[in-house]
């Protein structure tokens, strides 16, 4: 009688969509430097690059999806966690690599601090400089206005001005967030389906903030680790400028409507709004000013962000379809 293979400790899901290199490359990382029982779950979003026959061809043992429409990031990791088998799942982007041992060492931290029921590590760019979008703080009203005042740019170390995103903190220590980046995020497979994985009202971006602020309401308290550290070139597969700052506006503007009280929405909306606006107008005097073609450039970077705000200022339209809390 020949005994079954135990479960995988961990599913790990891989969303790609014309990114063949470096999604081999994340996936070879993963190989190499994860000693937990995994299995592996590739959605490919109908790339044209050839990136779900060569998954195919080096990566045999991977469960591979290789859809016919791109689904986006929300609801392709959705359709993969209906395959997943492990007691936790973990998201990573296809344009990371795995370094040292982390996501073995992202499992010892979630086993250490249960209580976070979400968890994430500390991510380099690929100089190995700091990214620090492994995590973030929740958008406040105070946030809002640092951000469309300026303020949080021109003193952008300090943690009150700049509190979205930390301050100056390095992602050297651990600690409670309440953001966990969807690049490198672990979570409990069952809390994942008690939540109802990501609201695909997301689109693009904010899926994870979504999430995150969901189980927050039902106890988490998402943390990280400095132990635990990948590579994140970011963008890899998108990289038009405008078009993703319209999409991550239009999450930020959703955000900002499910998540703040109810009496703080309109100035928080009106606020936001005011962001793209004062920097067009910020860099296109700094442009008179000093006659450099940076700020020339990115002031026109932002006009054509402004103009096209009745694309995002009142959000992703349409109703919510995650598995929001009553």
């Amino acid at each position: 009688m020949t005994s079954q293979p135990s479960p995988p400790t961990v599913s790990i899901v891989v969303v790609s969509f014309n990114t063949r290199e470096m999604t081999l490359d994340c996936l070879r990382s993963v190989y190499a430097e994860t000693r937990t029982p995994f299995e592996l779950i590739v959605v490919d979003n109908a790339s044209s690059d050839g990136s779900a026959e060569a998954i195919a061809a080096e990566f045999p043992e991977a469960k591979l999806l290789a859809e016919g429409d791109n689904h986006g990031f929300a609801k392709a990791n959705n359709i993969a966690a209906r395959h997943a088998t492990g007691e936790y799942l973990l998201l990573l982007n296809p344009d990371t690599v795995v370094l040292d041992g982390a996501i073995d060492k992202l499992l010892a931290f979630a086993r250490r601090r249960p209580e976070a029921r979400i968890w994430g590590g500390r991510t380099l760019f690929g100089d190995r400089a700091l990214n620090p979008g492994s995590c973030f703080a929740r958008m406040t009203l105070w946030n809002v206005f640092c951000r469309s005042s300026g303020l949080s740019r021109l003193f952008s170390g300090s943690a009150l001005f700049n509190a979205e995103d930390f301050g100056a903190w390095r992602r050297d220590s651990e600690r409670q967030v309440d953001i966990v980046c969807g690049c490198f995020f672990l979570i409990p497979t069952a809390f994942w389906h008690e939540l109802g994985g990501f609201d695909l009202q997301f689109v693009m971006y904010g899926e994870e903030s979504d999430l995150c602020l969901r189980a927050a309401q039902r106890g988490a308290r998402p943390a990280v680790t400095p132990d635990s550290v990948i590579v994140h070139y970011g963008g890899a597969s998108d990289t038009v400028r405008v078009d993703k700052m319209v999409r991550l506006l239009s999450a930020k503007a959703l955000l900002i409507k499910r998540h703040f009280p109810a009496w703080q929405r309109g100035l928080g909306l009106w606020l936001f709004r005011l962001w793209p606006l004062n920097r067009w107008l910020l860099l296109a005097f700094a442009a008179r000013l000093t006659g450099k073609p940076g700020h020339r450039e990115a002031a026109a970077h932002w006009r054509r962000i402004w103009n096209r705000r009745n694309e995002w200022q009142g959000g992703w339209p349409g109703p919510g379809t995650g598995g929001l809390p009553a």
